[in-house]
């Protein structure tokens, strides 16, 4: 009796061992994959934000003009539109506004459509990230379970 329970603690024991080594292994692979994603990750931002530079200046830009030219587009076109067609000056002043924000508005879809285009760039961080974290769950659901035997 005296054996058999030498044996078994010492089988527990090694089973002990190989379990705290089977977690600091998978503990250093999945640091080793976050080191990694967040290395992918700033790359894709740093890609990402020299695609963005233009197109995002050109919707600071455009905002721009649509705060500062309206104030002055009403004042001064809708004083001439007014003298030139002989309309009231609240129809110039509605025309002319309606006008510069239609123009103001057309330059921002346009530099919008391609701010969001240039963001794609995390394409790749995403479906790595995705990988990685199917990868964590398939270890952590398979691990620990005896490897079936195939029958020939």
């Amino acid at each position: 009796m005296d054996d058999q329970t030498k044996v078994k603690n010492g089988s527990t024991n090694g089973s002990a061992e190989n379990m705290v080594g089977s977690i600091a292994g998978f503990g250093n692979d999945v640091a080793t994959l976050a080191e990694l994603q967040l290395k992918l990750a700033a790359l894709d931002f740093k890609e990402t934000a020299g695609r963005a530079l233009i197109p995002l200046a050109l919707v600071v830009v455009g905002l721009v003009v649509i705060l500062g030219s309206v104030p002055v587009a009403i004042g001064g076109v809708s004083l001439l539109i007014a003298q030139v067609l002989g309309i009231s000056l609240g129809w110039a002043l509605l025309l002319t506004a309606i006008t510069i924000l239609g123009l103001a508005a057309l330059v921002v879809v346009i530099a919008g459509r391609k701010l969001g285009a240039s963001l794609e760039g995390f394409q790749r961080s995403r479906d790595e990230l995705i990988r990685n974290v199917s990868w964590i769950r398939t270890v952590l659901v398979h691990s620990g379970r005896a490897v079936p035997r195939r029958r020939w």
